[in-house]
């Protein structure tokens, strides 16, 4: 429920502000207490709430599929055994039909990616009033709870997906491979500089959708419960129970986007022209 003190306006905003912590313009270090503190700390300031619950989530998911390893069972499957299994076997079918190369890190690397996404999405569904206002408790001002509508973790990953993209083309094609497809498709040696900016574009453009699909959409998602929580308490009930319904098909869609165009990006790499 909005807190009383504060404004609509302040409320919405209050709700999208990451907990921020660099470097002062006096120099010093420390939490900022606003957005135009936190726009002043600039490049290097780190959004403390997004890193603890990535690295959080991401330790989450080790943990239990290590669990589930580490116990496996042929004759008495556990509950968990049974849901990593499903989930290994899901993403090992969706590697084969669209993964056309050879490579030992692309089914790793697409779980990986689909269940810590799906987990940080998770965190979507939870009250937007309730961690923020147990954090107000321990005196921190700030504190959002859904990694993904952090626009620096889902470049971050994007990022890493494109160091990846540029690595196996590089791998598979050679240097010269991978320029002369920059270079000479698809008009030929004659409009190379005209190849190198639309191939150029398209190539950039890859780790840049990646980041703002998935954004933007747990972003508005987020902000539609921020707006719900305004409201009076009835049509709070009324407003949130079927959205938070509708959103699960939002939170594993795009964790699923995420890691099918990772496998298209990546088996695009591996092709040899």
């Amino acid at each position: 429920m909005a807190s009383e003190n504060l404004t609509a306006s302040s409320y919405i905003q209050h709700h999208l502000q990451n907990l921020t912590f660099g470097q002062h313009p006096d120099g010093s270090w420390g939490i900022a207490h606003g957005a135009e503190e936190a726009a002043a700390m600039g490049f290097w300031a780190i959004h403390l709430d997004t890193m603890l619950f990535s690295i959080g989530l991401g330790i989450l998911f080790l943990w239990l599929f290590r669990k589930a390893a580490k116990k496996v069972s042929v004759d008495t499957p556990s509950g968990l055994q049974n849901f990593v299994e499903l989930m290994v076997e899901f993403v090992d079918k969706s590697v084969k039909e669209t993964f056309h190369g050879k490579n030992k890190v692309i089914a790793p690397l697409a779980l990986t990616i689909f269940v810590w996404v799906f987990l940080m999405n998770l965190m979507d569904l939870v009250p937007v009033d309730f961690l923020p206002h147990l954090a107000s408790l321990l005196g921190v001002p700030y504190f959002r709870v859904v990694p993904t509508t952090d626009l620096n973790a889902t470049l971050g990953m994007s990022i890493s997906v494109f160091v990846l993209i540029v690595y196996y083309s590089i791998k598979v094609k050679g240097l010269g491979g991978f320029v002369g497809e920059l270079t000479l498709q698809p008009f030929g040696k004659w409009m190379m500089p005209f190849n190198l900016l639309l191939e150029g574009v398209g190539l950039l453009a890859k780790p840049v959708s990646l980041a703002l699909r998935l954004f933007g959409n747990l972003y508005a998602g987020e902000l539609i419960f921020i707006l719900i929580a305004i409201l009076p308490w009835g049509i709070q009930w009324a407003l949130s129970v079927p959205w938070a319904i509708f959103h699960i098909l939002v939170i594993v869609l795009q964790a699923f986007i995420f890691m099918m165009l990772t496998i298209v990006y990546l088996s695009m790499a591996h092709e040899d022209h």
